[in-house]
């Protein structure tokens, strides 16, 4: 008979457990039994530590969300002209999914089923207008190509950036590094965007 070891956990290693049990299973396959066999603790452990698991979401989420708000309020993205500026959020955004893995992959991934589920994912619907409305600013500034939809520039910039959940791993054999991945991202997205003038502008 195997019992659970004593509770040394403290509110920040439990996310972590939590996080990564949520990837694994999905956020409505995980119970609080899973939770206490990954974490090692009994379930009353963890209700010390939380009310349940919609709140360990609910900090997960957050988490995320507080790194790529906070993207938006550095200088880099509030000075200058617009597509600076959204080149500048592009590469961030990249830089804070790597450095935040687990927990901007958890925050793609829900799915609407709880109350912080559908606050998320708001949020994240925040998130995306507040960067194409930079686009839209840069449009207007005459450095993106006319003959793009903007809309469906967003949404392709968002795939690409988004789809590095599914693929991108820190510690991987010969992987790339965060400022080289995050080059990339810009250098694909931007330089197809770009007009001529706003070239030249960047070179001066």
């Amino acid at each position: 008979m195997t019992t659970a070891k004593r509770d040394t956990y403290t509110p920040e290693t439990l996310l972590t457990v939590a996080v990564r049990v949520f990837n694994e299973r999905g956020y409505d396959g995980t119970s609080m039994e899973h939770l206490s066999k990954a974490a090692g603790i009994s379930k009353s452990s963890i209700y010390h530590h939380v009310v349940g698991k919609e709140e360990l979401l609910r900090r997960a989420v957050s988490r995320a969300l507080d790194g790529l708000f906070g993207i938006l309020d550095e200088d880099g993205a509030v000075q200058g002209r617009a597509i600076a500026r959204v080149e500048y959020v592009t590469r961030r955004t990249v830089e804070v999914l790597m450095a935040e893995l687990p927990y901007v992959t958890l925050l793609l991934r829900v799915r609407g089923n709880t109350q912080t589920e559908r606050w998320a994912m708001e949020r994240r619907r925040e998130f995306d207008q507040r960067v194409a409305d930079l686009l839209k600013a840069a449009a207007a500034d005459g450095d993106l190509r006319a003959d793009m939809d903007i809309r469906l520039a967003t949404r392709l910039l968002f795939g690409m950036v988004n789809s590095l959940v599914e693929w991108y791993r820190p510690h991987a054999v010969g992987g790339h590094g965060r400022d080289e991945v995050a080059e990339a991202v810009v250098r694909m997205a931007f330089d197809g965007l770009r007009t001529e003038s706003a070239d030249q502008r960047s070179g001066e």
